[in-house]
């Protein structure tokens, strides 16, 4: 019993001595610390005490010039290196700080302290890398930190601009329309055909899951294919306001970056964005712009442009599914596209958009006539309608236009029809210029004389209607014959094409007749008729020896070797013409004279003068009259 009572009480014991000794050290552990706390017992405290509450130090700053007279007089007891300010004690206990920022101090001064000195300092020196000194507070911290940031600030303009334009690079600017365009197939006057081959992509869209249910593909791209300002950008824009889709509207040089890949990001990004707001027409306008791929790319620019071709052809029918996605391309010249972009699967519809009838063009003309203030009483439209032969929708706008800056330009507050038939003049020739100041007479003669050639032949002839004939230059033309075609004409005759071609040669051969040599005035003409002249023989089968094979044929290489023979029976054709025009002209030489006596009198002759004088002359054939030309030219 007695030995356990022992060991209980020695095992109470310890537990007694342990927690005395415990309280010991808590006491001494307190003292020390407030003993540091009261006054630095050495200069191995006072840094221990500069690194563990630095804020006695911030309480009080001084310059520069007062640290280095301490240091100067031995008064310095420790100093302390921060980020931004250098913290000093003093023997006599004083504590301040020195604003330090960028460490200029103390690598200039402090750490040079002690050369030239036979002994080292009697003050200690340490880094306080984990200290920060609040030296300003504020407005003035916030100007200190905005004079810091000055010097950093145009890098970081330039680097965030940098990065914005590599995005805008990357991306492009295909912007989805806020909403589907507001037309559809009847604000669009003609191009029947091309409406028709665009059913199929209006159900679609309409419809999708129609086409899905019975398995049959859906088309996947249009190509329109046409002349400039026929209407393909209006059609597409039509295609997307009958479906409600959203319209994304592009060119084909809008894949090209400066940087190396950007081109692909911006096919990529182009079928995401349009995949995620479906449906969507993408409307890529001159897509001749693409190009084709080409083999043993020779730099990074022909690499790069057969990579976007690439990556085009595999997000229109690659691993992706675009559906309520339709691709519409426009473009002049089909035959510069890559012909995997021409296959079945990627445009599957090649639409053909022809240029406007006598009916269309008519229904055009009304259309943007009643946008303006005219005098619709007077105006022929259907004469408009035939003037204006070939034209696309795009020119018969411009006419109309034309013609109200011409009814302005002469203070008139209304449109009527002179206004409109000198806007036909300017839109196919030009303008009246002021060259004839600079003719003189002779010349005024042999233009006039020119002109009455094609004007006589045309109507002898009816290779056209002959509307006018003047001596005032237009454009770069110092005269103008102007001829119409009563119909619109996609088939010509062999006949047909000769008439052309004696028109052509009607001006040189009535200078020829009058003053025995031709002048430069018919250069345009000889070049319009060496190049119809050659289409005959060489592709239309029309030459005089019956040749029937074609160039067009043959491979451009070869097709050069057997051009000579071909230019050999166009100018037989050409002689054979031109004797021909010479003699019709010389056998109405005396209705040559009135015209041209008549052209230098008043500048401008009708057509109707020269219909007249064949009438009355009784030497014509009368084969060689046309009925619905006269009866044309009467109207």
């Amino acid at each position: 019993m007695k030995s356990g009572k022992n060991r209980r009480w020695t095992r109470r014991g310890r537990r007694l001595l342990l927690i005395a000794f415990a309280a010991l050290a808590a006491v001494m552990i307190a003292m020390v610390t407030a003993g540091k706390a009261d006054k630095p017992s050495s200069q191995t405290g006072i840094v221990y005490q500069m690194r563990q509450d630095p804020s006695r130090w911030a309480r009080t700053e001084k310059d520069a010039s007062r640290m280095l007279a301490d240091i100067h007089d031995k008064r310095v007891a420790a100093i302390g290196v921060t980020l931004d300010a250098i913290l000093v004690s003093t023997k006599d206990g004083a504590r301040y700080f020195v604003t330090d920022r960028f460490a200029v101090f103390s690598q200039s001064l402090l750490l040079n302290a002690g050369k030239g000195q036979s002994s080292a300092p009697d003050y200690q020196i340490a880094w306080l890398p984990n200290v920060s000194i609040g030296t300003q507070t504020g407005l003035s911290s916030l100007l200190t930190v905005l004079r810091d940031s000055a010097g950093m600030l145009p890098s970081l303009l330039m680097l965030v601009l940098m990065l914005w334009y590599m995005r805008r690079e990357m991306k492009g600017d295909a912007t989805l329309l806020g909403e589907p365009p507001d037309m559809s197939f009847d604000d669009v006057i003609g191009a029947g055909e091309a409406k028709a081959a665009l059913e199929d992509i209006k159900a679609y869209l309409r419809d999708p899951k129609s086409f899905t249910k019975m398995g049959i593909r859906p088309p996947c791209g249009v190509l329109m294919t046409g002349g400039p300002g026929v209407g393909k950008t209006r059609l597409a824009q039509a295609l997307a306001g009958e479906c409600g889709a959203h319209f994304i509207a592009i060119t084909g040089s809008y894949f090209s970056a400066k940087y190396y890949g950007a081109g692909i990001q911006k096919v990529k990004h182009l079928f995401r964005t349009a995949r995620k707001h479906s449906p969507v027409v993408i409307f890529i306008d001159e897509a001749d712009g693409l190009a084709a791929r080409t083999n043993g790319a020779s730099g990074s620019a022909d690499a790069e442009s057969n990579r976007i071709i690439n990556q085009l052809l595999a997000e229109m029918d690659g691993f992706e599914q675009n559906e309520g996605v339709i691709l519409v391309a426009a473009t002049n010249f089909p035959e510069n596209l890559d012909e995997a972009l021409r296959r079945p699967g990627r445009f599957d519809r090649i639409v053909q958009v022809r240029l406007p009838d006598v009916s269309d063009r008519l229904k055009i003309f009304e259309y943007y006539l009643s946008k303006l203030p005219s005098r619709a009483a007077n105006i022929d439209c259907d004469r408009l309608a035939r003037l204006t032969v070939g034209m696309s929708p795009a020119a018969l706008s411009m006419i109309v236009n034309q013609a109200g800056l011409i009814a302005r330009k002469q203070g008139a507050s209304m449109i009527d029809a002179d206004h409109l038939s000198e806007a036909v003049k300017v839109v196919r020739i030009g303008d009246v210029t002021g060259a004839q100041k600079s003719l003189d007479a002779e010349e005024v003669r042999r233009v006039g004389v020119h002109e009455a050639g094609h004007g006589i032949v045309a109507a002898l002839l009816g290779a056209g209607v002959l509307e006018e004939l003047t001596v005032l230059p237009r454009g770069g033309a110092l005269g103008m014959a102007l001829i119409t075609k009563p119909q619109d004409k996609h088939l010509y005759r062999r006949s047909e094409l000769e008439k052309e071609l004696m028109v052509l040669l009607g001006g040189r051969n009535a200078e020829m007749l009058v003053f025995g040599e031709a002048s430069s005035g018919a250069a345009q003409d000889l070049q319009e008729a060496s190049r119809i002249s050659l289409e005959m023989v060489s592709r239309l089968g029309f030459g005089s020896e019956g040749n029937l094979f074609s160039l067009a044929a043959l491979p451009r290489d070869n097709a050069g070797r057997q051009i000579d023979r071909a230019v050999e029976q166009a100018n037989a054709l050409l002689n054979d013409i031109n004797a021909r025009c010479f003699e019709l002209l010389e056998r109405n030489q005396s209705i040559l004279h009135e015209v041209t006596l008549e052209l230098t009198r008043t500048e401008t002759v009708p057509g109707a003068f020269v219909y007249d004088l064949i009438r009355k002359r009784q030497g014509v054939e009368p084969l060689l009259l046309d009925p619905t030309i006269n009866q044309s030219a009467a109207a």
